[in-house]
């Protein structure tokens, strides 16, 4: 099977460990152990209930403590229509090796994480792209999306909140594209990693798998709930579906590691707190960023509606690989470059980072920029 190469994972694993300031981050700050035992109350209990463990494989499917927990963060699904894969990468690959087969039509709203576009096609699927546009305020055109619809359509793909502009559906938007989905008989494959890392609201929005029968919600202990290290995340779908996707996942992932399962339950069963914490983090730093953008001539941007991150648009005449490069060897500073997502004359930041990290990368981006400047 050939598959292109994926452009944001090559770029984060070659800079990443080398940069000063990471403003590439798209996880909200993450969480220690000592951190997360705090909020759960259990710095005392914790070990005691680690010690006796036996480290065997454990439930394949995710203990029920877990998939219990994640039943939790939806309106109407019960814990066994949720299944436990290695991190919502490893939800998206499983969801289409399980639906998608060749010739298929899978109609991708992009800029996406790019699993959505290169996994399909892949598999031998007709992969079209449907963009937002930032001139639009990356709002979702139906009639568009209508235009594209074919009796092959098997599935639409799009990521809510969007990586990488931040952007999110409303709630007619959202009816409407229901409305084509069902119309088509097609999945919505929803990754909404991001859900929860709201601007607005002290309340979980809808996830498609509440929405729509045929709706296939992918989520994740790591965005919006500063768990990455734990390499955790679900599909939550319908039980027909998940079936499917078992007979790939018992090739790929048998089950998840014990502790791990253990830490996501205990912080699950806290996610009101856990989120507050995120929210607080991520609308005090959209403000930040915000003031910064108002105040840096050489940078536009639609301002984001939910998640962590940002598309900036800059005005220096470089490519995005090129000015990424620059800034991060002269100042330290690191972003993603928007070609990454085929949107050039772009960068995306991650702007849930520690506080301290953003304001100081902001500055020495200014600092860069008006370098840029002088030197014609």
């Amino acid at each position: 099977m050939q598959i292109a190469p994926f452009a944001v994972e090559q770029w984060m694993n070659a800079h990443e460990t080398r940069c000063e300031l990471n403003l590439a981050e798209t996880c909200v700050e993450s969480l220690t152990v000592a951190q997360l035992l705090d909020i759960a109350g259990a710095t005392d209990t914790f070990l005691a209930e680690v010690r006796p463990l036996k480290l065997t494989y454990g439930a394949i499917e995710g203990s029920a403590r877990l998939r219990t927990a994640i039943a939790r963060l939806y309106a109407s699904r019960a814990p066994g229509e949720v299944l436990l894969t290695h991190g919502a990468a490893g939800a998206n690959a499983l969801v289409y090796a399980a639906l998608v087969e060749p010739g298929d039509r899978v109609i991708t709203i992009v800029p996406t994480y790019q699993q959505h576009v290169s996994i399909p096609e892949s598999l031998g699927a007709d992969v079209v792209c449907l963009p937002l546009r930032a001139e639009a305020g990356y709002r979702l055109d139906l009639d568009e999306l209508r235009r594209l619809l074919t009796p092959s359509t098997k599935a639409i793909a799009l990521t809510n909140p969007n990586n990488p502009t931040g952007a999110v559906l409303d709630g007619e938007t959202l009816e409407g594209l229901i409305g084509l989905a069902e119309m088509a008989d097609a999945w919505l494959v929803a990754d909404e990693v991001y859900r929860g890392a709201s601007q607005e609201g002290d309340v979980l929005p809808p996830s498609i798998a509440d929405l729509y029968a045929k709706g296939i919600a992918v989520g994740s202990m790591s965005k919006a709930f500063s768990l990455a290290g734990l390499r955790l995340g679900w599909i939550c779908a319908s039980t027909d579906l998940l079936r499917a996707v078992e007979v790939h996942r018992d090739y790929t992932t048998i089950s998840m590691g014990m502790i791990d399962d253990l830490l996501a339950a205990l912080a699950l069963e806290h996610s009101d707190a856990i989120l507050a914490r995120s929210r607080a983090i991520v609308r005090t730093n959209l403000e930040i960023l915000d003031r910064w953008v108002a105040s840096e001539p050489a940078i536009t941007y639609v301002k984001p509606a939910a998640g962590t991150t940002a598309l900036l648009r800059y005005a220096p005449d470089l490519p995005s690989q090129e000015f990424c490069l620059r800034l991060l060897e002269t100042t330290g500073v690191l972003f993603t470059p928007g070609s990454a997502f085929e949107v050039e004359g772009t960068v995306r930041i991650g702007y849930a980072n520690n506080e301290a990290v953003l304001v100081e990368g902001l500055r020495r981006t200014s600092a860069f920029l008006r370098q840029l400047e002088s030197a014609g």
